[in-house]
């Protein structure tokens, strides 16, 4: 095998490819990884400090067992790296009783017994008295619930895999790709030409371009997520944020508009982290607005209050990022339909991360057998056509 050749390449190293190289690399294939910028970087779909897990999943109760399996992953990747990648401080899904976000996290806990609680408006108010929701909100609750930290993930997984033996190559930006008649693929570089067997494709709100051969209906949004810290009260001091005392959140009543967010999970000084789940704007990585603006800010207070009323205090800080989303907002991952030495992840519709683990894992099934044994019909690339 020549010096660039491998049984596998990945192409980018963000959270997906990441965890496939290191995957991957476990296994005894040989890996070279490329990656446009440096590990833990903000310019895509995996920074801010902080993504939510959970297990009641409203989207669909096909996730449980994936998410099941990545749980397993999350505390493997945890002793293997020795860093903080995820924490659970229980999590809590507010709305009306026939709301998404209740009903259908109710749905997937019934369906797939996991632990939960069901809680009336009194009884939120009651236990998270930084909450105020409508009357007849209901809520289910899992202690099963928390947090990843996605740079931190990154690092992990960067890390795990170049010490098991992968060549992972940050700033050195992919600029094309093809598949080779032999059966493998051709990958070009700023840096260099390089060949393998079977390429795994991980590029998050790159891929409309890489990929754009297959004309995926896909569309990149510009998201923002805001730190507002609370005004702290003699009823509510601002421990009553911290994540010792306070579970991540979803929530949408009668129509209100999807709002999520966190504990103060970085000390009292970090702010409290929100943001809309949906209603974000069309770019490309090329030009997105990275300047977060007055009335965007004033919007956002205005839907936090209303269920956290305490969220007066200044702001701390505002990021962007970019959701690579489907039409149906289900993630797109298999082999690509013209190429099957070619796995692709994409489409994750800004609920993807809390999946890490185990989709690093169906990739590198999925690279070097063609087939997984998990169930992933509900993202076949294909159902578009």
């Amino acid at each position: 095998m020549s010096d660039n050749s491998y049984d596998v390449i990945v192409i980018g190293l963000g959270s997906f490819g990441g965890a496939a190289a290191n995957a991957l690399v476990e296994r005894g294939f040989s890996v070279a990884g490329f990656e446009q910028f440096q590990p833990g970087h903000d310019q895509g779909s995996v920074h801010g400090g902080s993504r939510i897990i959970r297990q009641s999943y409203f989207e669909s109760p096909a996730y449980v067992p994936l998410l099941r399996r990545a749980y397993e992953g999350w505390e493997k990747l945890k002793v293997e790296s020795g860093r903080d990648v995820y924490d659970l401080c229980g999590g809590i899904y507010v709305g009306d009783p026939a709301s998404t976000v209740y009903a259908g996290s109710l749905a997937a806990a019934v369906e797939h017994d996991l632990p939960h609680e069901v809680l009336d408006a009194e009884q939120i108010r009651a236990r998270f008295p930084t909450m105020n929701p409508q009357p007849d909100a209901l809520a289910v609750y899992e202690d099963n619930a928390g947090y990843a930290r996605p740079e931190e993930t990154m690092f992990a997984n960067a890390e795990v895999a170049a010490r098991k033996g992968a060549e992972l190559h940050f700033s050195e930006p992919v600029t094309h790709w093809a598949a080779t008649p032999g059966g493998g693929v051709e990958v070009v570089t700023t840096k260099g030409t390089y060949s393998a067997d079977r390429l795994v494709m991980a590029s998050g709100a790159w891929a409309p371009r890489l990929l754009a051969d297959l004309g995926l209906p896909l569309t990149v949004e510009r998201m923002v997520f805001y730190w507002f810290t609370p005004t702290p009260t003699a009823a509510l001091p601002l421990s009553a944020y911290d994540q010792a005392n306070h579970p991540i959140y979803i929530e949408e009543t009668h129509g209100n508009g999807q709002i999520y967010g966190f504990p103060m999970t970085d000390g009292l000084d970090g702010g409290f982290k929100l943001g809309f789940f949906r209603g974000g704007t069309p770019t490309t990585p090329e030009l997105i607005d990275r300047v977060v603006h007055e009335e965007e800010t004033r919007l956002m207070r205005a839907r936090a209050t209303e269920f956290f009323p305490g969220l007066t205090g200044p702001i701390v800080q505002a990021k962007t990022c970019m959701y690579t989303t489907s039409p149906d907002e289900h993630f797109i991952l298999g082999l690509h339909p013209e190429h099957d030495q070619v796995a692709m992840m994409t489409g994750c519709s800004g609920h993807g991360f809390k999946f890490v683990p185990v989709i690093g894992e169906i990739l590198a099934d999925l690279a070097m057998t063609g087939k997984t044994d998990h169930d992933i019909a509900l993202f076949d690339p294909q159902r578009f056509g």
